[in-house]
């Protein structure tokens, strides 16, 4: 009788200890990696979608949302997740080696963009429209760079890149190069043609005054020595290695609330691709 009461007893004391340590956790914040100023994706205020995505991920674990900002993408993951000052990467690359990543959230791609009035067909980087075209926006080290210099047009649009960030140096700094400030290039009729990623130029698109066009760069992209040069992306969330717990609450979010998420990413703009293995749905 003793002996059951004592079973008993620590039975009590360890349910009890569960829930304190399980109710202690959703107290805490979830202290999220943001941008302080990278829009569309996240700003101070709260205005990008990443920040939408964050409160929706917030609500779901019934944790308050606490944001740890950075202003140098090359770094962040070493000197705020790596550090312990957040818990949770919104926005990385599926399988990105440095972090545990969730299955992905959304597929997207590179996308050309031109001016509705000019019907320019821009299908795919073997364009002839591409090869007219005096001035063609992009960011430098993103694969749009990569092609321009497999159709030949690259030498051609270096002094007009420079142009685009008041010729800054690139050494030892980060070089930003505002998307909304690209899409405008092509609205204002200083260029004929942006190759940018869909995500990050989408909310631009939506709001010019001149009608815009988004085509889909087919993920088929080839240089001259045979290297595949890839166009479409998966994305995903990323915790630290030590960290298993939340990465599996964040997967079942992801899974339970797909729908929801793929609506706020429609709603932003964003053009969307199904996974390379997911059959579209009829």
């Amino acid at each position: 009788m003793y002996t059951n009461k004592l079973l008993m007893t620590a039975l009590c004391l360890g349910t009890s200890l569960a829930l304190t340590q399980a109710q202690a956790e959703e107290s805490k914040p979830l202290k999220v990696c943001a941008a302080e100023n990278e829009m569309p994706y996240s700003n101070k205020a709260g205005e990008g979608f990443e920040n939408k995505l964050a409160e929706l991920i917030g609500k779901a674990l019934g944790r308050k949302v606490k944001y740890v900002t950075w202003s140098d993408p090359r770094y962040y993951i070493r000197d705020t997740l790596d550090k312990g000052l957040c818990d949770l990467a919104i926005g990385v690359d599926k399988g990105d080696p440095r972090v545990l990543t969730t299955q992905p959230y959304y597929r997207s791609g590179y996308v050309f963009i031109s001016r509705k009035s000019d019907d320019l067909v821009v299908l795919n980087w073997d364009s002839d429209a591409l090869r007219k075209a005096k001035r063609i926006a992009f960011v430098p080290g993103t694969p749009p760079e990569v092609m321009m210099k497999a159709i030949g047009r690259y030498n051609d649009m270096f002094n007009y890149s420079q142009e685009l960030v008041g010729f800054k140096s690139a050494r030892n700094q980060y070089i930003k190069y505002e998307t909304s400030k690209l899409v405008s290039e092509i609205s204002s009729g200083h260029a004929e043609v942006a190759a940018l990623w869909g995500p990050s130029a989408a909310r631009y698109v939506k709001a010019s005054a001149t009608p815009l066009v988004m085509t889909m760069i087919p993920d088929d992209n080839v240089r001259a020595d045979g290297q595949k040069v890839g166009s479409q992306y998966s994305t995903s969330m990323g915790v630290r290695k030590n960290d298993p717990v939340l990465l599996a609450q964040l997967n079942k979010i992801i899974e339970d609330s797909q729908d929801e998420i793929t609506r706020l990413l429609e709603e932003e703009g964003v053009p969307l691709v199904p996974e390379p293995d997911t059959p579209e749905k009829s």
